[in-house]
C-alpha cells in the first residue's frame, strides 16, 4: 500500500490531460507454479500496461508501483521499431534474479524478464539483447545476478562514477541510438530521500543522478522510462521527496536550460 500511496502522490503532480491512470488487481494472485510470487496478478498488470501503452508513438514514463511495471514498458518499446534500445537499469539492485523452485517477488527478476529469460507469460516478447542492458548505481547484487552479469559482460557502473557521463558512455558502446531508462528511487542515497521501502547505504547523489539524465537525453532520443518504488511512510511526509523526483522528471524530458 505504501508504495500504492506513492504512485498516487506523484500522479497529482502530473498533468492531468497527459496522466492515464492503470488500475491493478486488488487481490494478491496465485503462483500457478510459475516460479513468481503474484504470477496471475502481475500477468493481468502487464496486460493492462500494454493496453494503456498500445498507439502511443511518444515516450512513455511509467511510475510505479515496483520495478515490475517496466516489462510491458520495455515491451513497448521493442515492438515501435527493429533496433532495440539501450536499457539503462539505475536501481541498486540488478533485478536479474533467476527463477527458483520457491516463489520469488516478480521485481527481483524482472530485468531478467525483460532479456527474455522468465517465467511463460512475464518473459518480454520481444526480448532485449543482454548486450543492450546497462546497470547504474548498483551496490547489492547476488550471486545469481553476479553469473549472469559476468556471463553476458553486463557494464555495472559504481556510484561513484556517475555525475560525468559515464551512463551516456555506457550507452554509446552498446550501439544503441535511443535509450529507455529505469529509475529506482533506491538507487539515490538515502540522504536523498526519506520514502523508500528498502533504503540501501551509499547510493547516488542527487545532483550526479541529475547530471548523468540531462547528459544521456542531450546525446540519445528518450525512448521511455520508468520510475518506482515511491515508498512514503505517510501521505503528509510524502510531500517532502517530491522536489526530489520531480528533479528527475525534469531532467529526462526538460532540455537544459540554455547559459546566459
Amino acid at each position: 500500500m505504501r508504495l500504492a500511496d506513492g504512485a498516487n502522490v506523484i500522479s497529482g503532480d502530473l498533468p492531468s490531460s497527459r496522466t492515464t491512470v492503470v488500475e491493478v488487481p486488488l487481490g494478491a494472485g496465485e503462483s500457478l507454479g510459475s516460479g513468481v510470487a503474484r504470477y496471475s496478478s502481475l500477468r493481468e498488470v502487464r496486460d493492462r500496461i500494454a493496453v494503456a501503452l498500445d498507439g502511443s508513438d511518444e515516450p512513455a514514463i511509467v511510475i510505479g508501483g515496483d520495478c515490475g511495471v517496466e516489462l510491458a514498458a520495455v515491451e513497448h518499446v521493442l515492438r515501435t521499431r527493429d533496433d532495440p534500445p539501450a536499457v539503462v537499469w539505475l536501481d541498486a539492485h540488478p533485478d536479474l534474479g533467476a527463477l527458483t523452485d520457491r516463489p520469488r517477488a516478480f521485481c527481483g527478476t524482472v530485468a531478467r524478464a525483460i532479456v527474455g529469460d522468465g517465467a511463460d507469460g512475464l518473459s518480454a516478447d520481444p526480448a532485449l539483447p543482454p548486450s543492450r542492458f546497462v546497470a547504474a548505481g548498483t551496490r547489492s547484487i547476488d550471486d545469481d545476478e553476479q553469473e549472469y552479469v559476468d556471463a553476458h559482460g553486463i557494464p555495472v557502473i559504481l556510484c561513484d562514477a556517475l555525475g560525468a557521463g559515464a551512463i551516456a558512455d555506457a550507452v554509446a558502446a552498446t550501439g544503441a541510438t535511443r535509450v529507455y531508462v529505469h529509475i529506482d528511487l533506491d538507487v539515490l542515497d538515502p540522504a536523498e530521500i526519506g520514502g523508500l521501502a528498502d533504503p540501501q547505504p551509499f547510493g547516488v547523489a542527487l545532483p550526479a543522478l541529475v547530471a548523468e539524465l540531462r547528459e544521456l537525453v542531450a546525446r540519445f532520443p528518450l525512448a521511455g522510462a520508468g520510475i518506482t518504488m515511491f515508498a512514503p511512510d505517510s501521505l503528509d511526509g510524502a510531500g517532502g521527496d517530491l522536489p526530489t523526483i520531480l528533479r528527475l522528471l525534469s531532467a529526462l524530458t526538460a532540455p537544459e536550460p540554455a547559459a546566459a
